[in-house]
């Protein structure tokens, strides 16, 4: 492959921003990094029939949103190992009530997660969230329904506080609402 100066100004002036829209897909900043390099390499093989007539950051997180949701189907299907990590790792969070949504949304599934984010932060319609995803428009909208049903159960009004049971994804199963 030649070089080509385009495909670099594109990565130097969006790299942010789709790395900031990988985070919001996968929770963290390692699954983050890895989708968007992963989508930036199929990005560069494609980049010959995409810089003249499509637009190369709608590939880019159509690709991400794809393989989100392919890691999330592969890891649906490993076996766990019996020996458990040796200790946990936290990412910092924002504070207030910032850090709360951040909280109540990676507490949901990884499908919900993703319809979420192509349904609010990326407005797309349940038509396109359907054909990025490879799901029903009726799958996009029960998991849309569902994920902020979930999101309004984490989050109390603004002002009270959140109680920490109710972020755990596990938490209160069984329990009356």
């Amino acid at each position: 492959m030649e070089p080509d100066s385009r495909f670099a100004e594109f990565v130097a002036e969006r790299g942010d921003a789709l790395l900031r829209y990988g985070y919001v897909l996968a929770g963290n900043p390692h699954d983050a990094a890895d989708l968007v390099q992963e989508a930036l390499v199929k990005l560069r093989a494609a980049w010959p029939r995409l810089r003249s007539k499509d637009n190369p950051e709608s590939y880019a997180r159509t690709t991400m949103a794809r393989l989100h949701i392919a890691t999330w189907r592969l890891r649906r299907r490993e076996h766990l190992a019996w020996a458990l990590p040796e200790g946990e790792h936290h990412d910092a969070l924002p504070a207030g009530d910032e850090r709360d949504l951040w909280q109540a949304l990676a507490g949901l599934p990884r499908r919900q997660r993703a319809v979420v984010v192509l349904r609010y932060y990326e407005q797309l319609t349940d038509s396109e969230i359907a054909a990025v995803l490879g799901i029903s428009r009726g799958t996009v909208r029960s998991q849309v329904s569902r994920a902020l049903d979930k999101l309004r159960a984490a989050l109390p009004p603004p002002g009270e506080p959140v109680p920490d049971r109710q972020l755990h994804p596990h938490a209160g199963r069984g329990e009356a609402r």
